[in-house]
């Protein structure tokens, strides 16, 4: 029988019960998703003359992570291998040299669409478009993505009361993305933000429905995918930037600017936030784990109105709005099925 969460925790919890460590990690993780949105809108926004670059940011954001996650990923795969010399088996649990505790191709598949495209195109995202389009395009479209996945990966079946949640979803989208493809002639590009945060969506479901085909753990998936993205991001921006291909700044910004990145996109965004969503699945389960995170949409819309000045127009009101009731209805009625 495994231990209690509170159990698991530092000497500073021990009296929490599981289900007030759940709230707290589902408080944590509602937080950092909606900072990572504000952050990143901020970092990336050219109007506000920003020291780095998106490419800068990813690999800030990869450097934090992996200071953490790569040694976690030798120790897990010599866990491992250690459990299988014990077994009388030959070691061969883990791979990239060690350093991911999953095999090679889910390694690499989850690495390519969960730690490598996903950071690329969400952070270029907002460069051309403001955060509330990426509450409603990237949180609130994961649900779509994910399902639609589900049923040709899975072979899921979508029931009557998620197909109504989808529909909500799909027109909330519509309604921000569609006025932004009206407008794609004006110059403003904001249309190149919208897609560029419909594919981060995509990549990330690819990534949700290849842990659940390959029915792998959580810490050992996060540690998986930044393992893959580092070692093939790092070393490639490295040398770009030295031979001057791309315009890298992480050398010439200011010093707390990069660490800032790599605290908040790095250890907060990947580390923490992966820590806490799976202490927040322990204690409530997934289903109201989703209806928990619901908020995060119009929480960080919201967020960005009051702290980067940003417009909330009737359609982004409007699509925030639809996109969260097709989240929450939807799993609402999956949870009335299955508690």
């Amino acid at each position: 029988m495994s231990r209690p969460i509170a159990s698991t925790l530092p000497g500073a919890l021990p009296r929490l019960s599981p289900k007030a460590v759940g709230l707290l990690a589902a408080l944590v993780t509602v937080l950092i998703w909606t900072a990572f949105i504000v952050v990143a809108r901020a970092s990336a926004d050219p109007a506000r003359a920003p020291t780095l670059t998106p490419l800068d940011i990813v690999f800030a954001r990869l450097l934090g992570a992996g200071l953490i996650l790569l040694p976690l990923g030798w120790w897990l795969t010599q866990t491992q291998r250690a459990h299988q010399r014990e077994a009388g088996q030959l070691p061969t649990a883990g791979s990239l040299w060690g350093l991911s505790p999953l095999p090679l191709r889910t390694t690499v598949l989850t690495g390519l669409f969960g730690g490598l495209l996903y950071s690329m195109l969400a952070y270029n995202g907002f460069v051309f478009a403001p955060a509330a389009h990426a509450s409603v395009l990237m949180p609130g479209s994961l649900p779509l993505w994910t399902t639609l996945l589900a049923v040709f990966v899975l072979g899921e079946h979508i029931s009557g009361s998620r197909a109504i949640g989808l529909v909500c979803i799909v027109v909330g989208d519509l309604l921000v993305g569609g006025a932004s493809l009206l407008h794609a002639l004006d110059g403003s590009g904001v249309w190149r933000g919208d897609l560029l945060f419909i594919l981060a969506a995509f990549t990330w479901s690819c990534y949700s429905v290849l842990v659940r085909k390959y029915a792998s753990l959580a810490v050992h998936a996060t540690t998986a995918i930044t393992v893959f993205a580092f070692l093939v991001y790092v070393p490639s921006y490295l040398a770009l930037v030295w031979v001057g291909l791309i315009p890298g700044q992480v050398f010439t910004a200011p010093l707390h600017d990069v660490l800032w990145q790599m605290l908040m996109q790095g250890v907060a965004s990947v580390v923490v936030s992966g820590i806490s969503f799976n202490m927040m699945i322990r204690a409530y389960g997934p289903v109201r784990s989703t209806m928990l995170t619901a908020v995060v949409p119009g929480l960080s819309a919201l967020s960005a109105a009051l702290i980067l000045n940003e417009p909330l127009p009737w359609n982004v009101l409007l699509g925030l709005t639809l996109v969260t009731v097709g989240i929450v209805f939807g799993v609402r009625q999956a949870g009335a099925k299955n508690p």
